[in-house]
């Protein structure tokens, strides 16, 4: 570095991010200015990379690479560091060792936002310890057809549920503020839209107005924004012919205009790129750079012709350098509150051997597993031996006669079926092969043999594949250059595996079948176009119910899956939407009893695949309630999940049935434990506006409160709803409270046979 740049205003710490930020912007070339506006996959050439397209941001650096692009950008003209970023999804993803928490989906089933605030700052701890700033995390989409392939990543299918545990996991990530040497940026994610599908398919049109962007798909990025989110990432699609990166009514007249964001926006893979290769709307990357920076965007992730392209834009007066400007002044205004200038964040050793992967971490994760496994059904077989107690070590207690447990199926020993997406082995990295260390996953077998009594016996049987592998025919890489992923073609029924099987479950007191799906079947391009279980594993689950010995279905799995009467009918069914590294061990402590089933669905069960959508809160005004040939009731409805006591509801009481429009509805209902074991109840309030001027939804979830309840005892829960909640989207496209008749609707779940109603009405202010 020259000296008259190591003696430069924008180098002094003590001056204000503004004026550092405005000094250095002055100094900057147009190639630097756009450099700036790049994130480019650190996989690749990292001299190019940073030295020559004078890139702004990496992306998939792996612990090996990351000192050595810090080093490259420190040697640059004017020495701008690096902003570090990567999908730390659920924990750090990509990192050996690092603590991988349950999936946003699994997460979502605690409906605990201070648990999922805790995991986060876990997570930002341990990730801001190896180098990297920035996660791309939360995903606010609102899930909607469940054969999308990132339903797991999604908190499920309510906008308001979705805002409150993104919003949680925002102050997590941030901490104490950007300066906190622990905090990383957090990301909001895919904005918006994304998961508005066309069949399910990943990345396609999305069928919205604005008004229909505004009643569902908008509010959790809002709250998101006002919760203090520094960046949002963009969708993949398409919205009325005009992609997400070309967006400017939702880029800046709604995010920035209307919600006051002053963060930073990034593209998702390559979305400047696909305008010319995919989408077409462009003719070549000039064009495509012109419309991005016309619409608002700052980092161009991983296009890599934009640094070319960006600057010829400029030169043919396509593209005002003004608007370069105003991006480039975002992203170092980023890196300044960062303290980046003064100190790059690189990997600390020391940190990492403290944080990453700590006994801390560790308890957290397991309480976070355990929280987030549902109890579906139950005829009485669970918990085993009719609730045992822990022995001090871990390992369940009882003085009974010995039992055996068959634990059997494809992912009952398969860790990278714990984990899910976007960890390890999940494919999105080269470094990690064979994913996480396997010593620190606990699988559902792991977690059986670990808890379960020692003088009981486990025995084990794989009894079903789920997939084979094949190479895509439509070819080995896609038109940007990246690698396809093999294909999933579903496996035979193998009848040796089937015996092994049927003879551990003939010769147990209990069958433990953990059944679900692969990382084939999930993430990025891997929509599926059923919903069935695939490979063996219906005629493992037919074959063992035959058997007569009590069978409990555990499924691990990414998303819902449509189920046999063979699972139905089981004596008890667990959904564990992959767990994590704890995983295995709480889904053992559920069935030996050890802790309550406190889990809730936050996303509706089809089924079968032709019932989609089966969202709760869906718009009035169909013909009938069912399909000719099939009810249109979910197989398991939002917000549903069962506890080892029975807890009834009662008593619900309004302190006001008038309110007004600024004013906040408050409510009680009583709570009665019924059962002799310790019940963790959600109690959630649904608000239903009964005559509206547009369509709208039956019912919304406006509301919920945990609450412990001893056995035998009661309990008084308190409710408050602001009645801003209670709005709607106009035809206007605005969102008001339309005053009128409403009912409250509390209960454990949103089926609306099992709530208690209260009418209550909301009158305006007086003129």
């Amino acid at each position: 570095m020259e000296h008259s740049v190591r003696t430069a205003v924008y180098l002094d710490p003590g001056e204000s991010p503004d004026v550092r930020v405005d000094d250095l912007l002055a100094r900057m070339t147009l190639p630097e200015k756009v450099g700036q506006l790049l994130q480019l996959d650190a996989r690749g050439d990292l001299a190019d990379i940073v030295s020559a397209k004078l890139a702004g941001s990496i992306l998939h650096a792996s612990p090996e690479r990351m000192h050595e692009a810090i080093a490259l950008a420190r040697r640059t003209r004017l020495g701008i560091p690096l902003l570090t970023a990567d999908d730390c999804i659920h924990g750090h993803s990509f990192w050996p060792g690092a603590t991988i928490f349950p999936t946003q989906l699994a997460m979502a089933c605690t409906w605990d936002p201070e648990l999922l605030r805790r995991a986060a700052r876990a997570t930002a701890t341990e990730v801001s310890a190896t180098g990297i700033h920035w996660t791309f995390s939360p995903v606010l989409c609102v899930a909607r057809d469940l054969r999308w392939g990132r339903v797991d990543e999604t908190f499920g299918e309510d906008p308001y549920l979705i805002g409150e545990l993104g919003a949680a996991m925002v102050a997590g990530y941030q901490g104490d503020g950007l300066a906190d040497p622990t905090a990383v940026l957090a990301c909001a994610k895919h904005f918006a839209g994304y998961s508005e599908t066309r069949g399910g398919r990943d990345a396609s049109e999305a069928d919205l107005t604005p008004r229909g962007l505004r009643s569902w798909f908008l509010p959790p990025f809002e709250r998101a924004a006002r919760a203090g989110c520094r960046t949002f990432m963009l969708g993949y699609q398409s919205v009325d012919g005009v992609p997400i990166t070309a967006g400017k009514w939702l880029l800046n007249d709604v995010l920035k205009g209307e919600w006051g964001f002053t963060g930073t926006l990034v593209t998702d893979w390559d979305n400047v790129g696909r305008m010319v290769w995919e989408q077409k709307v462009c003719a070549d990357h000039v064009e495509a750079a012109a419309r991005a920076i016309d619409a608002g965007n700052d980092l161009v992730m991983t296009t890599p012709e934009f640094f070319e392209a960006a600057q010829t834009a400029v030169a043919r007066g396509l593209t005002d350098q003004k608007q370069i400007d105003e991006a480039v002044r975002r992203v170092l205004r980023l890196k300044f509150e960062l303290g980046l200038f003064e100190n790059p964040r690189a990997p600390d050793p020391e940190r990492q051997h403290a944080v990453i992967g700590c006994r801390e971490h560790s308890d957290l994760n397991l309480e976070t597993a355990r929280r987030s496994l549902v109890l579906l059904r139950n005829d009485g077989t669970l918990p085993f031996a009719g609730g045992l107690t822990d022995d001090g070590h871990g390992r369940a207690a009882h003085q009974g006669p010995p039992r055996t447990i068959a634990v059997i199926g494809p992912n009952s020993h398969d860790p990278h079926a714990m984990l899910g997406d976007w960890a390890g082995a999940s494919g999105q990295v080269d470094w990690m092969p064979d994913g996480h260390p396997r010593e620190l996953v606990e699988t559902v077998l792991d977690g059986v043999r670990a808890v379960a009594p020692a003088h009981w016996t486990v025995t084990h049987a794989r009894g079903a594949d789920i997939e084979v592998l094949v190479p895509d025919p439509s070819g080995s890489h896609w038109p940007d250059g990246q690698p396809k992923p093999p294909v999933f073609s579903s496996a035979p029924v193998e009848k040796a595996q089937l015996r092994e099987a049927v003879a551990a479950a003939r010769a147990a007191d209990y069958a433990v079948v953990v059944v679900g799906d692969t990382i084939a079947l999930t993430g990025e391009g891997r929509s599926t176009a059923t919903l069935d279980l695939q490979g063996g594993q219906i005629a493992l689950l037919d074959a063992v119910a035959a058997t007569g010995t009590p069978m409990i279905v555990v499924l691990v799995q990414s998303k819902p899956s449509t189920l046999p009467g063979s699972a139905l009918d089981a004596a008890a069914l667990i959904e564990a939407f992959n767990p994590g590294m704890r995983g295995g061990r709480a889904v053992a402590e559920l069935l030996l009893g050890l802790v309550e089933p406190g889990g809730r669905l936050p996303i509706s069960f089809a089924r079968h695949v032709g019932q989609q959508p089966v969202f709760y809160n869906q718009v009035r005004g169909q013909h009938g309630t069912r399909y000719a040939d099939l009810t249109q009731d979910p197989l398991f409805a939002f917000g549903e999940g069962l506890g080892y006591t029975t807890v009834t509801y009662s008593a619900l009481a309004l302190r006001d049935q008038d309110v007004p429009v600024d004013g906040t509805v408050h409510a009680t209902v009583r709570l009665t434990n019924t059962g002799s074991r310790p019940a963790l109840e959600t109690v959630q309030a649904y608000v239903s506006d009964l005559a509206t001027s547009v369509t709208w939804a039956e019912h919304e979830l406006k509301a919920f409160v945990r609450t412990e309840i001893p056995p035998g005892g009661s309990a008084d829960v308190g409710i408050e709803i602001p009645v801003s909640r209670c709005s709607l989207v106009g035809a206007d496209n605005r969102r008001v409270v339309e005053p009128g008749e409403f009912e409250l609707r509390v209960g454990p779940s949103s089926r609306h046979q099992h709530q208690l109603t209260a009418r209550f009405r909301v009158h305006a202010p007086p003129r």
